[in-house]
């Protein structure tokens, strides 16, 4: 019998636990051993919740414990987690995570801990919830120089993104609707400024390349300025918006960015609606490959930390090799990429567009008073410098 603790009864943590009692006897026929959950680490009592039969409130119980050989950590956050994990991984027992912005943050150093002491840290949740990504990119891409990831890694924006569109909604009154609904935090700032993504990109980025990649050298643009007017236009586009996160090697350079992109419904991606995610890997190889599932909610991201607790669990004693070494990978600054934009100008004099812009294709006016337009190929760089001397810009949204 292999014997689990869990750090933390949220929604996560609560998931993990019904998911290896509901599923115990078909995971005991695939690991051949059974999992026990020994202990639950949390500092509320759980009256009539059969949790408290297993409840300790004291993490020195679960650390001193030689019987518990695999731990859960889904209490979010770095304080206490990175500090429980560490002590965790340094007694030789192995730490599955949802949590990533631990992994972000700490992930080439806590893997590095688990090696020295043969066990493992493992953290398939931290980024694709229910859907498998880490493992993948590790094993089954690991002869692959990945030459892309684009992903569309939250759900919260897919959500209000789709909502925008098909309902011909404004941003606030689509983020209402997801809070009501619980897809969005009372505070939605991490989700719709982009910030949970890029974490997600950055820890894609890290395992790609085996460097590590820091969440602070990623350019980060949110949804907040998308407007249904954007919509109307990407519609004679034949396209739609999504925000993506994307890392890139071109060149030996690496580009990694989360910003709104207009994209064509040729895209597999495009299709991607409501809070469902899914990632694109390029590889020099396969060339597409594509994951797609619930990027979070409580059973699926607890059923994604239970298939790591199986991982560990064939292979105690052992350590299931990671590469993500402490050397930082250095993330080129967006200026050099080049690609087209979609923009709209609070003018209709089609000329002074096209001496500023270059040749541009337009579009349909939503609004008499504006124009929209798709520029030429330019780098970023050269749009910024276009756009400040037009001085008159309403939005830009890059084609992808």
């Amino acid at each position: 019998m292999v014997k689990v603790a869990i750090f933390g009864y949220g929604t996560v943590g609560s998931g993990v636990f019904e998911v290896i009692n509901k599923n115990n006897e078909t995971i005991q026929k695939k690991l051949g051993d059974e999992l026990q959950v020994k202990y639950v680490l949390d500092l509320r009592d759980f009256e009539n919740d059969p949790v408290q039969d297993v409840l300790v409130h004291d993490v020195e119980i679960i650390l001193n414990d030689p019987e518990v050989a695999i731990i859960c950590e889904t209490m979010g956050g770095v304080k206490p987690a990175y500090e429980f994990t560490k002590r965790a991984l340094e007694s030789g027992k192995s730490v599955c995570t949802s949590n990533k912005e631990l992994v972000e943050k700490h992930g080439a150093e806590l893997i590095k801990v688990a090696k020295a002491h043969n066990c493992s840290y493992l953290f398939e949740a931290s980024v694709g919830g229910g859907i498998p990504i880490i493992r993948p990119l590790i094993t089954s891409l690991a002869q692959e120089e990945v030459e892309s990831i684009t992903g569309i890694l939250n759900g919260t924006t897919n959500y209000i993104l789709t909502k925008m569109e098909l309902d011909g909604a404004d941003f606030e009154a689509v983020l209402k609707r997801a809070q009501e609904k619980g897809y969005a935090e009372a505070n939605p700032e991490a989700d719709v400024c982009g910030y949970d993504a890029g974490r997600k990109i950055a820890i894609l980025t890290s395992l790609a390349y085996g460097k590590n990649v820091d969440f602070a050298d990623i350019y980060t643009e949110g949804i907040t300025a998308i407007t249904k007017a954007d919509f109307a236009y990407a519609k004679q586009m034949d396209s739609t918006i999504k925000l993506f996160a994307k890392s890139v090697n071109k060149n030996g350079k690496y580009y990694a960015m989360v910003a709104p992109f207009v994209v064509n419904s040729e895209n597999p991606l495009s299709s991607v609606k409501n809070v469902f995610n899914a990632v694109l890997v390029k590889g020099n190889m396969v060339a597409d490959t594509m994951y797609y599932g619930k990027g979070a909610g409580k059973l699926a991201t607890a059923s994604a930390v239970v298939a790591d607790v199986i991982d560990c669990a064939k292979h105690l004693g052992k350590h299931v090799n990671i590469v993500w070494e402490d050397e930082k990978l250095e993330i080129s600054t967006i200026d050099s990429a080049s690609r087209r934009f979609f923009v709209r100008v609070a003018s209709t004099d089609k000329t002074a567009i096209e001496q500023n812009f270059g040749k541009v294709e337009f579009l349909e006016s939503v609004s008499a008073d504006e124009c929209g337009f798709v520029t030429e190929e330019m780098t970023e760089s050269e749009y910024k410098a276009k756009a400040a001397k037009a001085g008159n810009v309403i939005n830009m949204i890059r084609m992808d």
